[in-house]
C-alpha cells in the first residue's frame, strides 16, 4: 500500500504507483492507495487548505488507470488526526488492512501533529516484518514535480499545458450549467455557464479544452474570468462546446483543460469581440482535434 493524498496525481504520483505494482505483484496482493477525504489541512488549518486538484472520484479513477487495484479514500475526522504514528501505523495499516508491502515518497509524514516520520516508518516496517520503499521525486520542467508546483502553474500564470505535462491526465474541472447572461448565444457563441466547481479555477484567461458529452469528448473554448467588454467584473467560467447545440442547463460537466490561448481584455466593440471569438474557437477546436488524434494514436 503507499498511503498519501495523491492530489492531481501526477507523474511523480505514478513513480510511486510504478513502484506499488511491482511490490504487489511480488507478494501476490492488490496494489492499494490510502487517501483522505477531505485532506486533513482542512480540519487542522482551514484558512491554510488550498483548492484540491482532483475530487475523490476523479482521483480514483486517475489512480485507477494507472494500475491501482483499490482507491481506500479514508473520512478524515478528529479521531483519525488523534491517532499518535504508533496507533495508526498498527491499527490501520497492520490490523485493519493487512499491509505486506509500503511505498512513499521521502517526505511523507503521518500520525499526530505529523510526529511519524520516514525513519520511524522504516522502524515501524522492519518491526512487522514487512518492507519499505522510498520513490524519489520526479524532475521535470526545471524542478520537482508536486501538487503545490502544479497548482501554482494552474492558479497563477494559467499554465494548464505545462501542468499537463506534469499530471497523469489534463487538468478537469466539473460543475453545473446554469443559465447566464445569454451574450454569448446572441453573438453565435453560446456558452454553458459551469457554477458550483469544487476544485482549483484556472487563472482568468481563455483555453482551448475538451467538454465531457454524450459518451465522449468534444473540442471546446472555455472563458475564465470578467467580461469586461460588458462591464462584467464577475469571474466565471463559461465552456463554448465547438459545433454543439444540444441543452445542457441543469446538467453536469466535466472539462479538461488543455493550453492558455490569451488573456482577457475588453475589446473597442462587439465586431471586434466576435472576430477574436472566432480565432480563438478555430485554434481551441485545432488543438482539442491533435489531442484526441494523439490519444487514439
Amino acid at each position: 500500500m503507499a498511503i498519501g493524498n495523491f492530489d492531481g496525481v501526477h507523474i511523480g504520483h505514478k513513480a510511486i504507483v510504478t513502484k506499488l505494482l511491482e511490490r504487489a505483484r511480488g507478494v501476490s496482493g492488490p496494489a492499494v492507495v490510502f487517501t483522505f477525504d477531505p485532506h486533513p489541512v482542512r480540519l487542522l488549518r482551514p484558512e491554510q487548505s488550498p483548492p484540491p486538484l482532483t475530487w475523490t472520484e476523479r482521483k480514483a479513477e486517475l489512480l485507477a488507470a494507472i494500475g491501482v487495484d483499490w482507491v481506500i479514500a479514508y473520512p478524515t475526522d478528529e479521531a483519525l488526526l488523534r491517532l499518535s504514528a504508533r496507533a495508526f501505523f498498527y491499527r490501520i495499516v497492520r490490523n485493519s488492512l493487512q499491509a505486506r508491502a509500503m511505498v512513499e515518497g521521502p517526505n511523507f509524514y503521518f500520525g499526530h501533529n505529523r510526529e511519524g516520520t520516514i525513519d520511524l516508518l522504516r522502524r515501524f516496517v522492519d518491526e512487522a516484518g514487512m518492507t519499505l520503499d522510498i520513490v524519489e521525486p520526479v524532475a521535470a520542467g526545471g524542478g520537482m514535480v508536486s501538487s503545490s508546483r502544479v497548482r501554482r502553474l494552474i492558479l497563477d500564470d494559467g499554465a494548464v499545458g505545462p501542468a499537463r505535462e506534469m499530471l497523469s491526465a489534463p487538468y478537469r474541472v466539473r460543475g453545473i450549467v446554469t443559465h447566464g447572461a445569454g451574450r454569448g448565444a446572441k453573438i453565435g457563441f453560446p456558452t454553458a455557464n459551469l457554477e458550483g466547481v469544487d476544485t482549483l479555477r484556472p487563472a482568468h484567461g481563455v483555453y482551448a479544452a475538451l467538454a465531457l458529452l454524450d459518451g465522449g469528448r468534444l473540442p471546446a473554448a472555455v472563458h475564465v474570468g470578467p467580461n469586461p467588454t460588458f462591464g462584467d467584473d464577475a469571474s466565471k467560467i463559461e465552456v463554448h462546446v465547438v459545433d454543439y447545440d444540444r441543452p445542457l442547463y441543469g446538467k453536469a460537466l466535466e472539462v479538461d483543460f488543455l493550453d492558455r490561448l490569451r488573456e482577457i481584455r475588453p475589446f473597442a466593440s462587439v465586431d471586434e469581440l466576435v472576430a477574436q471569438l472566432r480565432r480563438d474557437v478555430a485554434e481551441a477546436q485545432g488543438i482539442g482535434r491533435r489531442c484526441l488524434d494523439a490519444e487514439a494514436r
